[in-house]
């Protein structure tokens, strides 16, 4: 049985609109701690109403990491993200029993609870001057690129992710080794033990949770903020739901009704990719998002608290 002096990390994952913010909150407050946010969009700063950030006054409620980190015209990778959490949750740690980590990226949440790749660094100004190639360039140059070197890489989904390409060409050019070439044969140990818990809602539920979500988002101004950057659309974080509909509607591609359906639509298909991923990545504890209470009582069961 663990003793009360061990230092946990509780992950609280789940897909969007689910609730995780306002559950992480209450168990951040309940346990006296602050909050890692594990999610790859809501650390840029110029993305605010399409990401769905903690309101001003939930920041108040507990001490977020990693929300408006980051510009979006820095490459930050999972990897990166797996040393900078790591970072902080250990300084979390000298005071913190207890460090809530929340978010809906599958990626994120496993470079930090199970380690990615041990991938090299790249050569220095390398990423800028891929990253540079893609804004002037597009995508489709670098794909071409990537599918004459490491064809395994380009055969997976990460062809269509701009910076997992841009990382998989820094890895050859710094190494002559392909980046399929790298892979991680066993779970890196961490100095902290994990509780993972991950939550869901009737589908029903949820589905119209995602409407909602969508119409105040719209009506928050999501089609300004996306003109806003419509210059830097070609990062990844802009060709993503939320954004990337909008874009289409303002390109001419269809009126505002159809964006609208887009909108939904495509967030619910988001969030029935991400239950999947969670649901076959990683060892989650499933509970509904309104169960707080019992969600408390599971945590100190595990660290063994009365």
């Amino acid at each position: 049985m663990p003793n009360s002096q061990a230092k946990y990390l509780i992950t609280i994952a789940g897909p969007t609109a689910v609730g995780k913010t306002d559950l992480s909150i209450q168990l951040a407050k309940a346990l006296q701690t602050e909050i890692i946010s594990a999610d790859s969009r809501q650390i840029f700063r110029e993305l605010s109403i399409g990401t769905a950030k903690p309101t001003e006054q939930e920041l108040k409620e507990a001490r977020h990491h990693f929300i408006n980190s980051h510009s979006i015209t820095e490459a930050y990778s999972a990897g990166d993200f797996e040393r900078d959490a790591l970072a902080v949750i250990n300084t979390l740690f000298q005071t913190h029993d207890f460090v809530v980590m929340t978010g809906g990226s599958g990626l994120y949440i496993k470079a930090v609870t199970e380690g990615l790749d041990a991938l090299p660094a790249p050569t220095e100004g390398l990423r800028q001057e891929l990253t540079e190639k893609l804004a002037q360039n597009g995508l489709s140059a670098l794909q071409e690129e990537i599918k004459k070197i490491d064809p395994e890489f380009s055969a997976t989904r990460e062809i269509l992710n701009p910076q997992r390409v841009v990382r998989a060409l820094e890895v050859f050019y710094t190494t002559g080794i392909p980046i399929s070439g790298y892979q991680q044969k066993d779970l890196q140990s961490r100095p902290f033990n994990q509780i993972n818990i991950a939550l869901d809602r009737d589908r029903g539920e949820l589905y119209k949770r995602i409407n909602e979500r969508m119409d105040l988002m719209l009506k928050q101004g999501l089609v300004k903020e996306a003109k806003d950057v419509i210059a830097l659309r070609d990062c990844h974080a802009l060709q993503t739901v939320g954004y990337k509909e909008v874009y289409g509607h303002l390109d001419g591609s269809y009126d505002e009704e159809e964006m609208i359906r887009l909108l939904k639509q495509n967030s619910r298909r988001y969030a029935k990719r991400q239950l999947t991923w969670f649901r076959h990545q990683g060892d989650f504890k499933w509970f509904e998002a309104t169960q707080l209470d019992e969600i408390l009582t599971y945590i100190k069961k595990e660290a063994g608290l009365k």
